[in-house]
């Protein structure tokens, strides 16, 4: 006989709270206190409300619930994963429950009955209201009516214990739900000693009053219609029930274990898991995407939100989902969830597809080229992957990936240069428009080179980024140009994560005016001009850079004390250089020559 062990669903929130007569939340021992303050309200009331001035006809999100149903008397339903979230819920139905009420009779004193507007508006709030009582209550109609003749009929019902040892007012959410208007709830809670104002109280009626009070700001019955009908009848979550604690903990620990927010990969790995043939092996194989994404995100590569994204973009690419010069994209969630729920339908095939750009991934993070181009706008990730999940990872050496890595560089090191920024056509739409031949095996490297080629020498002209290049006072382009310099000498580019920009003619220091006077800058202004100058900035080593200071020039080059190797003990190509350099001193004509030879070099590797 076979057991059920995870059943996910999606489904509204009102569905998710409404428990039957014999359930009940519970919060393990195990768990945390109540945490939520008011920013968390704050950004939940701020989502909601934000959803529904929109317009939109899409419910709205709230992430995963875990559940453990493992109770044998099938009452308990221990929280693993969602009591803030499900405790935060019933203070704001709480709040609505008051608010309803006030409005019910305040049009039924003030209002014309026989309005039909109000007819409608009094019937709709009617509605929500008996809703949440259902909810809060456990109450069917006959209940509603006990509990409008005798208040007292509301209390003792339990929809969620707290049986963590770290809540030390466990009461406080019960007495404010059983409360029969603010008041009740104000002198039901507890008072903290030795707090001021509303820190004296506990969280829990901290966030019934936020959300009481946000209610109240506004007046309009109306208003409050459409909040609880967007709350009631557009937010949802996905609730996965156990009946097996284990796999519970499993799974929360697979989705959560970094503490990131994985609300949208909860959502798709909900739903992949209830089409998958082989749940167990299913969970298992989401447990190593995540382990890879998080590994690589230890180092700036990718997350799992982020191969998500790419993984977007490559399909909308491959099935021209949108048209030449559009560049709007629709939401992780949407795309997957709402837009193209097919893709669910076949874990299989959807997770190999991440599989393989996370191998992908691995294989190249340690190239020195992809270091240097993770300097630039990140953006590049997008359509370095849409071209390179053509191979197989074992098939991609530096070297044969290098002419696109290249087209890359070129494009974002102007965009380094120029005051428009990457959403700029010439940027984001010529990349967009790139991206349908990028995941087309037929679009030959040498096409892709000639486009970008074509595309950045038909955009900007030569002499402006000229005079870009001479003012340039970032860092991004000082990578470049090491990587340029040694690959013309026939030199190993090797970019550690241990590097510093050296100012070759210090920046400051306790020999700066000295160094000022001998560099032959006599003003001030034009002194910290060419210390920032891209002709005056290598890279070095950090211990190097560390031991030698701001020492001169000369020291710099060379020394002779054992532990300030200088320019001479380093690996990179224009350090070398420079320990070989001619004159003991580093003067104004030096930076300028630096300058003008760094502008040349990177202007012939853009322009080609």
């Amino acid at each position: 006989m076979s057991i059920k062990n995870i059943e996910p669903s999606l489904e509204l929130i009102k569905n998710y709270l409404k428990l039957k007569q014999s359930e009940q939340f519970s919060i393990p021992a195990y768990q945390r206190a109540y945490s939520w303050g008011i920013d968390e309200c704050d950004k939940l009331w701020q989502d909601i409300e934000s959803f529904g001035d929109s317009g939109a006809e899409d419910p709205y999100f709230f992430g995963t619930i875990i559940l453990d149903c493992s109770d044998p008397e099938h009452k308990k339903l221990d929280l693993i994963d969602g009591q803030q979230r499900t405790t935060t819920f019933m203070i704001l139905l709480k709040a609505l429950q008051l608010k309803i009420s006030n409005a019910l009779q305040e049009i039924e004193s003030t209002q014309d009955q026989n309005d039909p507007t109000t007819r409608a508006l009094r019937k709709g709030l009617q509605r929500f209201y008996d809703i949440i009582m259902g909810i809060l209550y456990k109450a069917d109609d006959d209940d509603l009516i006990a509990i409008e003749n005798d208040w007292n009929k509301a209390k003792g019902v339990e929809i969620i214990t707290n049986n963590s040892i770290n809540e030390l007012y466990k009461n406080d959410l019960i007495n404010i739900i059983e409360s029969q208007d603010f008041s009740d709830a104000l002198r039901s809670t507890t008072e903290i000693k030795y707090k001021k104002k509303d820190n004296r109280y506990t969280n829990f009626f901290r966030n019934f009053k936020f959300f009481y009070q946000k209610i109240e700001e506004h007046k309009s019955e109306t208003w409050l219609y459409n909040f609880a009908k967007v709350f009631l009848e557009k937010c949802q979550v996905i609730v996965i029930r156990s009946w097996d604690i284990e796999q519970a903990i499993m799974m929360f620990n697979s989705l959560n274990s970094t503490g990131m927010p994985l609300a949208d990969a909860d959502i798709i790995s909900a739903q992949l898991y209830s089409k998958s043939r082989n749940r167990n092996q299913f969970i298992e194989r989401w447990k190593n995407i995540i382990k890879t994404a998080n590994d690589l995100k230890l180092v700036n590569i990718v997350s799992i939100d982020s191969i998500l994204q790419q993984a977007m973009y490559i399909l909308r690419a491959k099935n021209k989902e949108y048209k030449e010069n559009q560049v709007t994209t629709p939401g992780v969630r949407r795309y997957y969830v709402s837009d193209h729920k097919d893709l669910l339908d076949d874990p299989e095939t959807l997770c190999s597809l991440f599989e393989k750009l996370l191998d992908i991934w691995n294989k190249i993070k340690d190239y020195s080229s992809i270091k240097l181009l993770l300097k630039f706008n990140e953006n590049f990730k997008f359509f370095l992957i849409s071209y390179l999940q053509r191979f197989e990872a074992e098939e991609i050496e530096e070297n044969s990936i290098l002419p696109f890595v290249e087209s890359l560089i070129k494009l974002f090191a102007v965009k380094e240069l120029v005051d428009s920024g990457y959403s700029s056509s010439k940027f984001k739409t010529f990349l967009f428009n790139e991206n349908f031949r990028l995941v087309n095996n037929g679009y030959s490297i040498q096409l892709i080179e000639s486009d970008f080629n074509n595309h950045i020498k038909n955009s900007w002209d030569r002499s402006a980024l000229e005079e870009a290049l001479d003012s340039y006072s970032g860092n991004i382009l000082v990578y470049l140009n090491e990587y340029l310099y040694a690959k013309s000498k026939g030199n190993v580019f090797s970019l550690r994560n241990s590097v510093n920009i050296e100012h070759i003619m210090p920046a400051s220091g306790h020999n700066l005016e000295q160094i000022r006077i001998d560099a032959g800058m006599i003003d001030q202004e034009e002194f910290d001009l060419y210390a920032n100058k891209l002709g005056n900035k290598i890279l070095l080593e950090e211990d190097i850079n560390k031991s030698i200071g701001n020492d001169w020039f000369r020291t710099k080059k060379g020394s002779t004390v054992a532990d300030k190797r200088g320019y001479l003990g380093s690996q990179f190509s224009l350090a070398q250089a420079l320990s070989r350099y001619p004159k003991g001193l580093w003067q104004k004509e030096d930076i300028d020559d630096s300058t003008k030879k760094a502008t040349k070099r990177i202007l012939d590797f853009i322009f080609g």
